[in-house]
């Protein structure tokens, strides 16, 4: 119980209460007791019905019950709680592997679980990070920009599971999101002040995952001249952000697994393991169904992963917003610039596929405001590739694949189109274009673009 007077200091003030619910008297007192000496009022039910009412009579900071019940589950008490809105983060405790019970609690609306036998370090976590949920959620409406269905779905699902320690999965496309949605789900959880840890699942080679997410030991292996923590380690009471989550490799994803489930990880070359309080968030623009299906994935992580899905719609979806969306990026990168979009320019933004999503848009706004003359963004600013007649506006996306290099070849054309009309003159090509003469010199460069012997003006 070392550090529980610590918190009972914290604790005192607020009085904070608990309701137990169990059927045995051991776990009972033993709850009871490390519940007490961090500073809590407890209160306690040995069943479904006593703890209903119990919840009905007065408001609780903290509930905490076990699954099975003599007269049902601990799922209805979460239920309950959920269905009648209480304000009261509910943990359930579990037998030990029943992952399905407590995978079934977070779906119902848990905020947590426990397995048998319960920890005690686990346990003051928990309590800690409960008692440290915000009152009022707010995703930051004003960050995630859009007002369509799908997006307001996205924004809604955000708002539910930020008070809660289940996973989530965030699905979309490319550029549609999926970290922010990631970074505002923390910014409103109990979670906020935490280290938050975003790791790009795909950029690890496959020799050194093991070393990057569980750390090691000094004198492991060759070269380790010193203890290091992994990405667990790091993220330690806070969050730890699976990005492109499919990249894992098979051996990978079966110790990752363990270590969501039991919350324990070993050091490469340590004799014991030690527990980690982390909370997972995972993000793919791959159909991890269809990998399971494959083989390519693992069912067991997949579900264990994939507790709360939370899909990011595609730009194209939101086609009546993305004129407010384009004046909200226009108006955050602009800075005290005089810049505005004519409608036309708007028009085909609206109209427009973008399959590199809010992150193309970002960079076709940017690089027009580059272009642009008079204060106004014109439809030739946005170099925008127009839609083939009788195509849908989807259609060839594979050919703006990578993104980079998509836009490096549409502004290498747009300067060739410039210099041809000027016969290679640089500093007429600038100007038609609305760049300085050293922008222009400077963006050839960089595209390789030369002009023939004895056409190229001097500076």
């Amino acid at each position: 119980m070392t550090g529980g007077m610590n918190m009972a200091d914290s604790y005192r003030a607020k009085s904070p209460s608990v309701l137990l619910v169990d059927d045995e008297p051991d776990i009972l007192e033993l709850l009871e007791l490390a519940l007490r000496k961090m500073g809590m009022e407890v209160d306690k039910a040995g069943n479904v019905s006593v703890a209903l009412a119990k919840l009905a009579s007065r408001r609780y900071d903290l509930c905490l019950t076990d699954m099975r019940l003599p007269d049902g589950d601990g799922l209805q008490v979460v239920q309950h709680i959920a269905q009648h809105n209480l304000d009261v983060p509910v943990a359930v405790i579990t037998a030990h592997g029943n992952m399905e019970n407590a995978v079934a609690a977070l779906k119902a609306g848990a905020f947590d679980y426990l397995a048998k036998p319960v920890l005690l370090d686990q346990l003051r976590s928990l309590v800690k990070s409960a008692l440290n949920l915000p009152q009022a959620v707010s995703p930051g409406d004003r960050m995630l920009l859009g007002h369509g269905p799908a997006m307001q779905k996205a924004r809604d699902l955000i708002a539910r599971v930020a008070r809660s320690q289940a996973p989530v999965h965030i699905s979309g496309e490319s550029g549609s999101g999926k970290e922010l949605a990631a970074r505002l789900i923390v910014q409103s959880g109990a979670r906020h002040d935490q280290p938050f840890i975003a790791v790009n699942c795909g950029a690890i080679p496959a020799n050194l995952m093991e070393n990057e997410f569980f750390g090691y030991k000094k004198g492991a292996f060759t070269g380790a001249d010193k203890d290091r923590d992994g990405f667990f380690q790091a993220a330690h009471g806070g969050t730890l952000f699976l990005d492109e989550v499919a990249d894992l490799p098979l051996a990978m994803q079966v110790k990752l697994l363990r270590a969501i489930q039991e919350k324990l990880v070993r050091k490469i070359g340590a004799t014991n393991e030690e527990p980690v309080d982390v909370r997972i968030i995972s993000a793919t623009h791959q159909d991890l169904a269809e990998l399971v299906r494959q083989g390519a994935f693992r069912q067991d992580l997949y579900y264990r992963l994939n507790v709360i899905p939370i899909q990011m719609p595609a730009l194209r979806e939101l086609r009546e917003d993305i004129p407010d969306i384009a004046q909200r990026i226009l108006e955050r990168i602009r800075g005290d610039a005089n810049v505005r979009f004519s409608e036309a320019a708007l028009h085909a933004l609206q109209n427009y596929s973008f399959p590199g999503n809010v992150r193309e848009l970002e960079n076709v706004i940017e690089r027009a405001l580059t272009l642009c003359s008079g204060g106004v963004i014109e439809v030739q600013d946005l170099l925008l590739v127009p839609v083939e007649h009788g195509q849908p506006d989807n259609a060839s996306l594979s050919s703006k694949y990578p993104l980079t290099k998509y836009l490096d070849h549409v502004e290498k054309q747009a300067l060739l189109e410039a210099l041809e009309q000027t016969g290679f003159n640089r500093t007429a090509a600038a100007k038609l274009l609305g760049l300085t003469f050293r922008t222009m010199r400077y963006r050839m460069e960089r595209l390789g673009i030369k002009a023939p012997h004895g056409n190229d003006d001097e500076d």
